[in-house]
């Protein structure tokens, strides 16, 4: 397990909701970088992080605002270097700050246009000096007095700095935070805040969960696909302008639903339907459901791959990706989720590991949770459990990242223009 190295990505929000960057997590962190020394062991262990999230760079990092953080040594080495500056906000901590070589380092990046963060700042002399130096201010406001917050806050915003909180694993942090007016925050409620804010539409309590039942089986009738979406308004005249535009660049239009069905691929149809069905609300997708549904799309990536590489597995790859995939109607729709799952022809080992947690199947679906959590012991011992090994969970969770990236930018792209579909 301590030679283990996981790495996560979860959103900073704004005080609207909206994604202003992402956090690097990596396992590992804190061992390494635990005493004032930093070994070449301890190095060797950092470096191998930043080697995998290199190796994921043109998937991931690009086109978002990263925020990582870094030693002494690995701003010496010009670590940070390996990254664009407008993908990247250099984190330091206080074995930083402490430094006075890595001070300078520090505002050499600056010059260069990185943006520079620090973490845990604390209501002392110390970080106040060196307070000019940065664009973020962090204060975890789990440790954190309520005095100190609202003096750095104040201070801060009278030199132009965004503050965010971190730690916000609570109702009352959450609600603290808006009371300090920080810029933005992160931590599990946050991530959790997403699910209160996703709109439903009309057809998802419909065709759209026996279309993605049907699309997911291991012999897949298109016959079946055809007829559950003609016998939808909204799903026909949405998969057909879809189809139908510049993306697909056909000589001839397709004219009804099989024609769709073929051009576009039973693949990309159900990302393609997964899209749709939650874009539908008159006022069109707003940030929040394009997270929760990249969120949704991930779970069910994620889960597939596991579940290929975990031992034993009493389910398809088909009943893995729905397993990541449903494990959100209970926020899509106003019902409880044994509700939800009661007509649903899936698998029992699905339903019963997204109601109880149970099986094999179950540890599949937390181990899916605690990587998003960044849990890191839950994540090692639920790797045990599936015998999977955990050498490969990064690569596997940036795999996946990447792909879902890809398929939603070619998503947004292609729906670019289109008017919500109205019944």
């Amino acid at each position: 397990m301590t030679s283990s190295k996981y790495i996560v990505r979860q959103s900073i929000r704004d005080m609207t909701g909206r994604t202003i960057g992402y956090e690097i997590q990596y396992y590992g962190e804190n061992q390494a970088y635990s005493s004032s020394e930093e070994s070449s062991s301890d190095f060797a262990a950092a470096d191998t992080i930043y080697s995998l999230l290199l190796q994921n760079t043109d998937k991931v990092l690009k086109g978002s605002l990263n925020f990582m953080t870094f030693t002494t040594t690995l701003l010496m080495k010009q670590t940070p270097k390996l990254f664009a500056c407008n993908d990247l906000v250099i984190q330091v901590g206080e074995d930083v700050i402490i430094h006075p070589l890595a001070m300078r380092f520090l505002e050499r990046y600056s010059k260069e246009g990185y943006k520079l963060a620090v973490n845990d700042f604390q209501f002392s002399p110390r970080y106040f000096a060196i307070l000019d130096k940065f664009d973020y201010i962090k204060i975890n406001f789990q440790s954190v007095a309520d005095a100190s917050i609202r003096n750095i806050v104040e201070m801060a915003h009278s030199m132009g700095k965004q503050c965010i909180a971190t730690g916000i694993d609570t109702e009352d942090l959450y609600q603290k935070a808006f009371i300090m007016e920080v810029d933005a925050m992160e931590g599990r409620w946050v991530a959790e805040k997403m699910f209160t804010t996703v709109h439903s539409s009309s057809f998802l309590q419909s065709n759209f969960f026996r279309l993605m039942v049907a699309i997911n089986r291991d012999d897949p009738n298109v016959d079946e696909i055809e007829q559950i979406i003609s016998m939808d308004a909204v799903l026909t005249y949405s998969l057909l302008k879809i189809v139908n535009s510049g993306y697909f660049a056909l000589r001839n239009r397709a004219a009804d639903v099989h024609q769709a069905i073929v051009v576009m691929g039973l693949g990309q149809l159900r990302q393609w339907i997964y899209l749709l069905g939650t874009g539908n609300d008159e006022g069109g997708m707003d940030q929040s459901q394009e997270e929760f549904l990249k969120l949704s799309f991930m779970r069910g990536s994620f889960c597939t791959e596991l579940m290929k590489l975990a031992k034993d597995m009493p389910i398809s790859r088909n009943d893995a990706y729905l397993l990541g995939m449903f494990s959100t109607l209970n926020y899509l729709i106003a019902a409880p989720m044994e509700e939800i799952l009661a007509d649903l022809p899936i698998s029992i080992e699905v339903k019963e590991a997204l109601l109880y947690h149970s099986g094999r199947c179950g540890a599949l679906y937390d181990l899916v949770l605690s990587y998003e959590r960044a849990d890191w012991k839950a994540i090692g011992e639920l790797a045990d459990t599936l015998e999977i090994p955990v050498a490969l969970l990064t690569n596997t969770y940036f795999q996946c990242l990447g792909e879902v990236d890809s398929i939603w930018n070619q998503l947004m792209e292609t729906s670019e223009g289109l008017a919500p579909a109205q019944t």
